[in-house]
């Protein structure tokens, strides 16, 4: 779904909606609300509450997408641990909110199976951009690495997001990816 700016502005707005009130508060009107919009204006771009979660997951992949861009450019000249960090660091810091917005989204697509589509798409494109990362970075088995990579970041994301648990400073948290990339991108890693 290709978005307007002002379709990302109502799917900011629709995002910041789940992850102060959960799944169950995002209405129409709570959107125009947040977004400082009139009534009726986001009915106008989304006319279901189906059509609403799928803004929300569209914006929330075109962001996802916004912070994976420096990670590729460091998979080949840079050091690719510390740029992971950064920019994830960044994600725990910045993006709480989307992180919850994720889980209500995650959650509600377990009981709406047309969600259950779009949030397995969104998150197969991610995951090939991470499998290109890794394959150009050296990986020999880029889709298990992928795979491993997702799995760390996920629990680092639900237990500073979720359980409140305290965002590993800058050095500590390269430190971590270096031990994850290391152990990856050695000969038979």
């Amino acid at each position: 779904m290709e978005l307007t700016p002002r379709g990302r502005r109502l799917g900011d707005a629709a995002i910041a909606v789940l992850a102060e009130s959960g799944s169950r508060a995002l209405t129409h009107r709570a959107v125009d609300e947040r977004a400082g919009l009139p009534p009726g204006s986001t009915s106008n771009l989304a006319r279901s509450r189906a059509a609403l979660l799928e803004l929300a997951l569209a914006r929330m992949a075109e962001l996802d997408l916004a912070a994976h861009a420096g990670i590729e450019q460091a998979a080949t000249g840079g050091n690719l641990a510390a740029t992971m960090a950064a920019a994830f660091r960044r994600v725990l810091v910045e993006d709480r909110s989307r992180a919850i917005a994720r889980y209500e989204l995650a959650l509600e697509s377990t009981r709406r199976p047309e969600l259950r589509l779009r949030f397995d798409a969104e998150s197969d494109a991610l995951n090939a951009r991470s499998r290109a990362v890794l394959a150009a970075a050296g990986s020999t088995d880029p889709d298990r690495h992928a795979r491993q990579v997702l799995a760390f970041m996920e629990g680092l994301q639900f237990v500073t997001a979720v359980d409140g648990r305290p965002v590993p400073a800058p050095a500590e948290l390269h430190r971590m990816f270096d031990d994850l990339l290391s152990g990856m991108l050695r000969p038979g890693g």
